[in-house]
């Protein structure tokens, strides 16, 4: 890293320029017009941010890391910073307590910043500007194709908010996978084509994941997460993750030159001790703006017009972020602040302790939450249809999954994570984004991995020693919520199949599924 000397703060401060700790982007709005003479950014590290959800140290690692090697590249471009480490000695804990000491010091003029990812975030530095009665500019993050101005004109008026037809109306404004005004290939969507599994022979030549060794900051970051954050799970002795701009380039062209081409086929499949199959692994430099999502999308698509990878693939990948990221953020920032308490299943049980831990005997799950503890990473079935699922069929309360989320996964901010989990994953509000609820027995993971083979439990089963907990639990589910499920279309087939257990199986399995409950609390 090169060393450079501080750019000496300017007398009078224009503007204090806010950047956080996700907006590492150096061509991001509230940068584009900084002037060193008389501007200022500011950076902290505060303990509230790795606390306020109990968050795993791979996360912390992270996201400290790569706001020190982003604030050493400010001031290698000569910017005036004020930057806060965690460990000086006068840090105070907060961002808002943090800014306001800021402010006192350096008497701004007016607070520049681009717009938040977190609600919570926003609140609390509108709140420390009234304080001191200092005008807060918020500008747009241009990161995204899209504002949330333009995703609230198009949710305006309906009842249910579907990425599909968000999907389109980006696809056909900015060009992307097009022809003129169809898409390539004659359909929008090759679900069809993709979402296979390995067979009995498992995956095949898995290009290695793209892991980068830690330079001196990122080291001192490890050593200082393990020791003002011993306790918070998870371990650093993985820890390889894209934390500068160049590093999240040549990991992003790694994937597009050696798994893209089999991105879509795979997408959903599981295998034991197969972390990274064929996934992109960028969630999280797209997520603390190393990388832009215009330039990967791009990336994609000259892949497939240069016929390097198939149109099934690339289709699904950019579906992932010009649809899924742009709706998940029109979701979020359209239905906050109500919908971090939202629970329209009535689901109260408490997480069970061992999703910390791995500790459980399901060996899908013992896989998936491994690790995630060791690396901050799971593919999205892991997280829909292994960690997600099991909640969700146990009747977990949305909001302990959602804290358990945003704390274990590198990529995990809360735009992005809150509707995924509360939404997608465990249908808390009521359908606004899925049409039904993603619910699954064991079998599907069967079909879809090989864990069942080496589990104690049959997925076939649904009660007795050998039943597996998802099969019994998805079976109660069912006769759970049979009455809001039957309004549902989109599940009649399995409430056909659950119409075909008579009153004795339906008790043997309420009663196994109650002792599945009592065993988690």
């Amino acid at each position: 890293m090169t060393q450079v000397t501080p750019a000496p703060l300017p007398a009078q401060v224009r503007h204090l320029v806010i950047v956080l700790g996700d907006q590492l982007d150096a061509h991001s709005s509230a940068l584009q017009d900084v002037d060193a003479t008389q501007d200022v950014v500011w950076m902290a590290e505060v303990a509230e941010e790795s606390t306020h959800v109990w968050s795993a140290k791979q996360r912390i690692a992270v996201f400290l890391s790569a706001m020190r090697h982003f604030a050493n590249d400010l001031r290698v471009r000569g910017f005036p910073v004020v930057y806060t480490r965690l460990d000086d000695g006068d840090n105070r804990g907060t961002l808002a307590l943090e800014l306001d000491k800021t402010i006192t010091q350096l008497q701004p003029a007016a607070l520049v910043m681009t717009a938040p990812g977190d609600w919570r975030v926003l609140q609390s530095l509108r709140k420390v500007a009234a304080d001191h009665q200092l005008p807060l500019t918020l500008r747009d993050d241009t990161h995204f194709f899209s504002t949330v101005r333009e995703f609230a004109a198009h949710a305006k008026g309906r009842k249910q908010l579907r990425l599909e037809y968000w999907y389109r109306e980006l696809r056909q404004k900015h060009g992307i996978l097009m022809e003129g005004k169809d898409p390539v290939g004659g359909q929008w969507n090759f679900d069809a084509d993709n979402r296979e599994s390995f067979g009995k022979a498992g995956p095949q030549n898995v290009p290695p994941p793209t892991r980068f060794a830690p330079d001196a900051i990122t080291l001192e970051v490890i050593a200082l997460v393990n020791t003002q954050f011993a306790s918070h799970p998870g371990a650093l002795h993985t820890f390889g993750w894209p934390v500068t701009r160049e590093q999240a380039v040549v990991a992003l062209q790694a994937f597009i030159q050696e798994r893209l081409p089999m991105f879509g086929l795979y997408e959903d499949a599981m295998w034991s001790g197969e972390a990274w199959l064929y996934h992109s692994h960028l969630s999280c430099a797209l997520n603390l703006k190393l990388l832009q999502a215009r330039e990967v999308v791009q990336a994609a698509e000259d892949a497939y017009r240069a016929g390097h990878a198939p149109l099934a693939a690339v289709e699904g990948f950019i579906r992932q972020i010009l649809g899924w990221r742009e709706y998940v953020r029109g979701i979020y920032w359209t239905q906050m602040p109500s919908y971090l308490e939202r629970n329209a299943l009535d689901a109260h049980a408490e997480l069970p302790a061992w999703y910390w831990t791995g500790e459980t005997d399901m060996a899908c799950l013992k896989d998936a939450i491994t690790q995630t503890l060791e690396h901050g990473y799971a593919h999205h079935i892991q997280r829909l249809m292994v960690t997600g699922l099991y909640a969700l069929l146990l009747g977990v309360k949305p909001q302990a999954v959602h804290a358990w989320y945003l704390s274990v996964y590198v990529d995990a901010v809360e735009w992005v994570e809150l509707p995924n989990t509360l939404g997608m994953s465990q249908f808390g509000d009521e359908g606004l984004m899925a049409s039904k609820p993603y619910v699954a027995s064991g079998k599907y993971i069967q079909r879809m991995s090989d864990h069942c083979k080496g589990c104690r439990y049959d997925p076939a089963l649904s009660t007795g020693d050998k039943a597996c907990p998802y099969t019994t639990l998805y079976w109660n589910f069912l006769i759970r919520h049979e009455p809001l499920l039957n309004k549902n279309p989109r599940m009649a087939m399995q409430l056909k199949n659950l119409a075909r257990l008579d009153d004795a199986a339906r008790d043997a399995i309420s009663t196994q599924a109650l002792a599945l409950q009592a065993a988690a609390d």
